[in-house]
């Protein structure tokens, strides 16, 4: 939908306080990113001087080219192990970490399983617990062995994730292992209290355990509440204690967004959008993003090849 004059002239009225907002500088800030192959000048944005990012994830075990030239001192990249391979004696997510190891990339965490109690057509892996379990004893428990930290299945932010990941720790119990999680990734769309309420959850459930979103929005709502979701977020993760990372869901252009064009921190035409703005460390830009596209089609072809990837979560 197009935004309406209402909307545009409800923008202009935000609190200062809002519209100057300026985060602080946040080692816990990351990117969900894969690259845009329609408007390439997109990938750079999150990396140009003055980003306050210092992490990523593109949901696969293999570095994004864009960034081949950065360091991991400067910008790390965190492999993930999207789903569970068809074949049981698979181990390339496992070969493939110790090769960029090997070859002098440090990496310190991974994360495991996209939503693995969604479907596919959610952007989910759906993969049944005690297939879950065999895989991370095969591919993943030996990682720690080299240091590396493991994140547990990034399940959805619905009550099916907590009776999921129940299931996939008492698999790996049942074959004699135990898959030691470093971390627990939360996945939450939904407002500000679903979110701080979702993570008291979790901590209370997993106690002692440290804590990374790596994917959260307000979905399809109005610019002011999603502004006012952003920054009541922002402020209260970075000052948790219990939250290591955490990385928004909204690097891409409003006009193909799927969780709605305020969520977004490019406008249609490629701007930083104050959210954008602010989740860089930076001020507002007071560009307006729009469900509108600049150039046609709409939908590029990163979104029509990856569109089981970058799905949004609907809690109930």
């Amino acid at each position: 939908m197009y935004l309406s004059t209402t909307l545009l002239a409800a923008a202009t009225l935000l609190p200062s306080t809002l519209a100057q907002a300026t985060f602080q500088r946040s080692s816990k800030r990351g990117l969900v990113f894969i690259s845009s192959t329609k408007t390439p000048q997109d990938n750079e944005v999150w990396v140009e001087s003055g980003s306050d990012l210092t992490w990523y994830y593109n949901y696969a075990a293999t570095p994004s080219t864009t960034y081949n030239n950065l360091s991991q001192s400067d910008f790390e990249f965190v492999p993930m192990l999207f789903t569970a391979p068809s074949s049981t004696s698979d181990t390339s997510f496992l070969d493939g970490v110790k090769q960029l190891i090997s070859g002098g990339t440090n990496i310190s965490h991974v994360l495991t399983f996209n939503e693995p109690d969604g479907t596919t057509s959610t952007g989910g892996s759906n993969i049944d617990p005690t297939l879950a379990a065999t895989t991370w004893i095969r591919e993943v428990e030996p990682l720690r062995k080299l240091g590396v930290k493991t994140g547990a299945p990034a399940v959805t932010g619905s009550q099916g994730g907590f009776t999921w990941l129940s299931s996939f720790f008492s698999a790996c119990a049942s074959q004699g292992t135990n898959c030691t999680a470093d971390f627990i990734p939360i996945h939450w769309y939904g407002n500000f209290e679903g979110l701080a309420s979702h993570i008291g959850q979790v901590s209370g459930t997993y106690p002692n355990t440290s804590i990374w979103v790596t994917e959260f929005a307000l979905n399809d709502a109005s610019l002011s509440d999603s502004q006012s979701f952003f920054n009541s977020s922002a402020e209260y993760l970075d000052r948790l204690t219990s939250v290591d990372r955490y990385s928004y869901f909204g690097s891409f252009r409003s006009s193909v967004s799927n969780v709605g064009p305020n969520a977004a921190m490019l406008d249609q035409k490629g701007r930083l959008t104050d959210i954008g703005s602010w989740y860089l460390g930076g001020a507002a830009t007071n560009n307006v993003p729009s469900s509108s596209s600049a150039s046609k089609p709409a939908f590029s072809s990163m979104w029509t090849a990856t569109a089981f990837v970058f799905a949004a979560i609907w809690i109930c």
